[in-house]
């Protein structure tokens, strides 16, 4: 439920580019996420704070701060970096979400930590938290079909048909992620939501 009680004890990072020519993308398979945790949770993420649109969530009795940088993706980490020393969180409880063009479509990772692993969003966030000791949901949205030079197109794209919907269920499925990560903690996450539907 929403609410305003206690501390932010977690901010939970979804990564996208901001504007309406990315809605849809892979790219913005983190803001995918945001939406669908807000619309489950009866959140409004409007509240521009920290360079990012924001919304305050009491999960179970944690004060979640949950963010939608509102930089370009491979700035993401201004804003996650401002927040983290406003509310004086380590990097393990930040938890990120984003795309990821190395999983098949449709697959989840859960990590408590990691490599950015060539996403320019985790590596911002790396850079401005100066570890990568975070955990991150990683949503797959499969490689282009034909290598690497069609990788900016392929990102920026909008997944059709039976990829659109392997698609967004993972982005729905990564909210539920989130929530388990947050309450529950790593090793029940990645019980859950790591490999296969």
């Amino acid at each position: 439920m929403f609410g305003r009680s206690g501390p932010v004890q977690w901010l939970a990072v979804f990564l996208g580019n901001p504007g309406p020519r990315y809605n849809g993308t892979r790219h913005n398979a983190g803001f995918l996420a945001a939406d669908a945790l807000a619309k489950e949770q009866g959140l409004k993420v409007d509240r521009l704070r920290f360079r990012a649109l924001t919304g305050r969530l009491d999960l179970d009795g944690v004060g979640v701060l949950v963010m939608k940088p509102q930089t370009y993706m491979n700035e993401s980490g201004q804003a996650v970096g401002q927040a983290a020393r406003f509310y004086k969180l380590p990097p393990e409880r930040v938890l990120v979400v984003s795309d990821d063009i190395n999983l098949p479509c449709g697959r989840l990772r859960v990590r408590p930590k990691g490599s950015a692993g060539g996403h320019n969003g985790l590596k911002s966030v790396i850079a401005h938290l100066g570890s990568e000791d975070f955990p991150r949901i990683r949503i797959g949205v499969g490689a282009p079909p034909h290598g690497g030079d069609e990788q900016i197109d392929w990102v920026l794209g909008v997944p059709k048909n039976a990829d659109w919907d392997a698609f967004d269920g993972a982005c729905k499925r990564a909210a539920k992620a989130v929530e388990t990560y947050i309450l529950s903690g790593p090793e029940r996450a990645m019980e859950l939501y790591n490999g296969q539907p």
